[in-house]
């Protein structure tokens, strides 16, 4: 809604009282069944600003095997972790299935992981008019074709890809680690951190995991005094990088980097794979 509020390109009112804008709009309420319509929202307002446009990996047989990579290598930094391989089998399945999203971003941003995005086409107002009407018109009774996909009108294209916003976040998130320089070591404690959190429902080792998050902080503060210091600063700022990964959505990590590769499979069935391989 910020979006649709701040953008100048979203609020000229002159097209609304067009004669083509009041024609199709007709015609698309006419071309909906009885008691439906269009999904409302900032993004049905077709705001030019791109925020809520659906975006897709320009490479994505490059990026899609450096996630993978990077997915190899955190849970093989989970694995080699002794405390973790201490923990029962229950608990060692919910931290991982809780934490695997912001672990593969911070390994991101430590291998130096750069992607690229595209926006995905939408269809015109007229075109989703005109392929209603001929649904509606000529009803197939095996029902939608074989890859069709369905267009929740948020953006456009792919309902299952990521909206731009969202991949701006992962991006900020980055780029916040990259100007901060974060070391071998640093990552190692903020995904220590990350991995271990005692907030989990279902955790039979609750205080346990919280002594762990606990030493990982500590570990991470003594580092940082150690290294930087003239740095008073530097553990407040890479508290802040934490708290930046709260804003990352796993879904959004799943379906830009792994839905390419692995489709349909859920993504825990194969993180539990991974987990029990030998890595």
């Amino acid at each position: 809604m910020a979006c649709v509020e701040r953008c100048r390109c979203c609020a000229d009112s002159r097209r609304h009282s067009s004669i083509l804008y009041n024609i199709l709009r007709s015609e698309e309420r006419a071309a909906w069944p009885a008691g439906q319509g269009p999904r409302r929202g900032p993004a049905s307002r077709g705001c030019p600003c791109g925020s809520w446009r659906r975006v897709a990996l320009r490479s994505p047989q490059v990026a899609c095997k450096a996630a993978s990579a990077v997915l190899v290598k955190t849970l093989r930094f989970v694995q080699n972790v002794p405390c973790f391989q201490e923990l029962p089998l229950e608990d060692q399945l919910l931290l991982v299935r809780s934490c695997w999203a912001p672990l593969l971003v911070l390994g991101l941003a430590q291998d130096r992981v750069h992607f690229e995005t595209v926006e995905s086409a939408e269809p015109s107002m007229l075109q989703r008019i005109l392929t209603t009407r001929r649904q509606g018109e000529q009803p197939s009774p095996r029902g939608p074709e074989p890859g069709r996909q369905h267009h929740d009108g948020l953006g456009g294209g792919d309902p299952h890809l990521p909206l731009a916003s969202e991949i701006q976040a992962i991006k900020g998130f980055l780029a916040k680690c990259w100007s901060l320089d974060i070391s071998t070591k640093e990552y190692a404690y903020l995904k220590g951190t990350v991995l271990f959190n005692p907030d989990l429902p279902g955790l039979q080792c609750t205080q346990y995991i919280e002594g762990l998050q606990r030493e990982a902080q500590q570990a991470l503060n003594e580092h940082v005094r150690l290294i930087h210091r003239g740095d008073g600063a530097r553990f407040a700022k890479l508290t802040v990088v934490l708290s930046l990964l709260r804003s990352i959505n796993a879904n959004v990590i799943a379906e830009l980097f792994f839905r390419p590769i692995i489709g349909a499979v859920n993504m825990d069935d194969m993180l539990l794979e991974m987990l029990c391989a030998k890595l």
